[in-house]
């Protein structure tokens, strides 16, 4: 009964060993371990250990893909967020629609280079890590590339530091030979200087609210015994608008553009005078100095409050134009029944055209891309 009842037992281990043998095998157990990074290769550079990024590519990308270049070998240009992750030369390799790149960098400072972010490379597999060959103190990666002009996470592994770090770049497109294309590209360039243009336009765009309050804020007392003048109310909802003014005194060589810019905060009016000469350097109203808002090297201009509409008042301009400051009155008359759209001064004018061009560069550009996107025969 003993031995029977043992070599029961016995078998009834054995059953029950192989069907947990069994369970595990096929993934029915305990849950899988998480997945984790290589060993040795986990660490990641904090923000702190990095360098500050560059801007790459440029203002309205858009990628192209393996599809719409010719097969064949080029050598182009790759853009680094680092400077410590400098490539110096890449060449293209475009098969069937598929590219890879050979990158080779300035120094032999990385063991390892991975497709993604820093982040990522830590928790990846070994096997999935992109070898150099080296050679003469300078690296060459090998990857693949999905798509140019779009920049792409690269993390860099350091062997000094021992860490990954975050870096991005971009394959140019427009480094090709124009004959290697399959598409038209649109004109960046033109793009990236019409931007410029609007931005410098805009920079004399209308008195700003802040202008205003910080003139309020940064205006001097000329004499302590004078009190300002309040600007004058106006029958006109608070905003922008346009205004004539005549201005008299002086040699009669200086002018102020009219119409000029009025402003309406809390329904007083204030106006910015825009002068046919750099050499103003501050204005006085009502006992209290104005200091020229032009920085670029331009003509002079300041914001002043009106106190009177059609009549005229005295104000003091400061010129250097003779070589030593001098103080020189004149006198202004605003006109109120000239308020209008701010559009009607030139300036104002002048830059709604600029943004209509860029509207249309910008536009025009993207459709042709669009448009030509297409195989070329």
């Amino acid at each position: 009964m003993i031995r029977r009842g043992t070599q029961k037992t016995k078998t009834l281990c054995r059953v029950t060993a192989a069907v947990i043998a069994l369970v595990f095998a096929l993934g029915l157990g305990a849950p899988a371990a998480p997945a984790f990074g290589a060993e040795g290769y986990d660490k990641v550079a904090s923000e702190g250990e990095t360098a500050k990024s560059v801007d790459i590519g440029s203002y309205g990308m858009l990628p192209v893909y393996g599809r719409d270049v010719k097969d064949g070998r080029y050598e182009v240009i790759t853009e680094s967020s680092s400077t410590f992750f400098h490539v110096e030369k890449t060449v293209l390799t475009v098969k069937d629609g598929k590219m890879t790149a050979q990158m080779t960098l300035s120094s032999a400072s990385y063991k390892f280079i991975y497709p993604g972010t820093a982040e990522e490379a830590a928790a990846a597999p070994l096997e999935d890590y992109i070898e150099p060959k080296n050679r003469e103190g300078r690296s060459t990666f090998t990857m693949k590339v999905e798509a140019l002009d779009t920049p792409v996470d690269c993390a860099a592994y350091s062997k000094r530091k021992k860490k990954w770090y975050d870096r991005k770049i971009l394959f140019s497109a427009g480094s090709l030979p124009e004959d290697a294309l399959k598409i038209t590209l649109p004109d960046y360039e033109r793009i990236r200087e019409a931007l410029e243009f609007y931005d410098e336009a805009k920079g004399t765009n209308t008195l700003k609210q802040a202008e205003i309050d910080q003139q309020a804020k940064g205006s001097e007392d000329v004499d302590e015994g004078t009190i300002s003048v309040e600007p004058a109310k106006v029958n006109v909802e608070d905003g922008e608008y346009s205004i004539q003014v005549h201005m008299t005194g002086g040699s009669g060589r200086a002018s102020v553009t009219s119409p000029t810019w009025l402003t309406v905060k809390d329904g007083k009016a204030y106006a910015r005078l825009l002068w046919s000469s750099t050499y103003y350097d501050y204005m006085i109203v009502g006992g209290k100095k104005y200091l020229n808002e032009t920085t670029d090297g331009g003509n002079s201009t300041f914001t002043i409050p009106v106190p009177v509409m059609d009549e005229s008042f005295t104000v003091t301009a400061d010129t250097t134009a003779m070589g030593h400051p001098v103080e020189i009155e004149y006198r202004l008359t605003f006109y109120e029944d000239t308020i209008g759209d701010k559009n009607q001064i030139p300036q104002e004018a002048a830059i709604n055209v600029l943004i209509l061009a860029l509207a249309i560069i910008l536009v025009g550009g993207l459709l042709n891309f669009l448009v030509k996107r297409r195989r070329k025969q």
